[in-house]
């Protein structure tokens, strides 16, 4: 395992030029082109401002406005659930590139969490653009975690990614159910709700255990949120354990790398 890791630094040349294949062939024969990497989050965002702020408008005067502080959740959820779905049939998809004897197979998935993360990063503007309309701007202080939580999201993100996409060579039928939990997952974290309201908070030793759960209000408090920013020692501890998640996933991964190429 540590033989393959220690390579993995050297493929960096290779996950990027596969990011940009990607985002390239996401895009071709579209109109739009990489525009739709920004109307496409503009498009959410208003969905979702109309459903939850117009239909089921929320009086929280905390949560205002409530396009901007569910943005900040959206926005890293997106990258997180799109990375899992992507990166399960990643596998699958590279098979002919899976059976060449001197191509990493973990690069496939790590490529569906960085193609994912330019368009979290493109969002960006997009919350920016909102934020000064409506004239929130996030604390200094708080802001300065921002790059912090991106890291452990990555990190965490991976490992999650390498796990899934070994596993479904085996379980074909876990993209179906991962669709399906990741629905759930994404009504168990505070994202169109806020982690204070009574019902997260009565139930927060369960909570606790959601990881996303702390991205998210690390991404709220960091950017939404003012005064301080109190969730640090659990995005720290989280980052902790994201870094042995990760080599546990990357260890399982690569106990499995040698059937791949003969089940895809």
């Amino acid at each position: 395992m540590w033989h393959n890791f220690s390579r993995l630094f050297r493929y960096r040349g290779l996950i990027q030029t596969l990011v940009v294949r990607d985002l390239k062939a996401r895009y071709r024969g579209s109109v739009l082109g990489y525009f739709w990497s920004f109307v496409n989050p503009l498009l959410l965002l208003g969905i979702y401002s109309f459903v939850f702020a117009t239909i089921m408008k929320s009086d929280d005067v905390k949560t205002q406005p409530y396009a901007v502080f569910m943005f900040c959740g959206i926005l890293p959820w997106t990258w997180f659930s799109s990375s899992l779905l992507e990166s399960s049939a990643s596998l699958i998809a590279g098979g002919n590139l899976i059976k060449k004897v001197l191509f990493p197979a973990e690069v496939l998935p790590i490529v569906s969490v960085f193609s994912n993360m330019v368009h979290f990063a493109f969002g960006l503007p997009i919350l920016a653009g909102f934020m000064l309309y409506y004239g929130h701007t996030p604390l200094l202080s708080n802001f300065v975690w921002f790059p912090v939580v991106v890291l452990v999201q990555l990190i965490l993100t991976i490992a999650f990614a390498l796990l899934v996409s070994a596993l479904t060579v085996h379980f074909r039928d876990l993209r179906d159910l991962l669709a399906n939990v990741l629905t759930l997952w994404f009504f168990a974290t505070p994202i169109i709700y806020p982690y204070f309201r009574e019902g997260v908070v009565q139930y927060k030793h369960i909570f606790r255990w959601n990881p996303v759960y702390h991205l998210i209000v690390s991404y709220q408090e960091s950017l939404f949120f003012g005064g301080r920013f109190g969730h640090g020692p659990w995005l720290l501890l989280l980052g902790g354990l994201s870094v042995v998640f990760f080599f546990a996933a990357y260890w399982i991964f690569d106990r499995l790398r040698d059937s791949f190429a003969e089940v895809v």
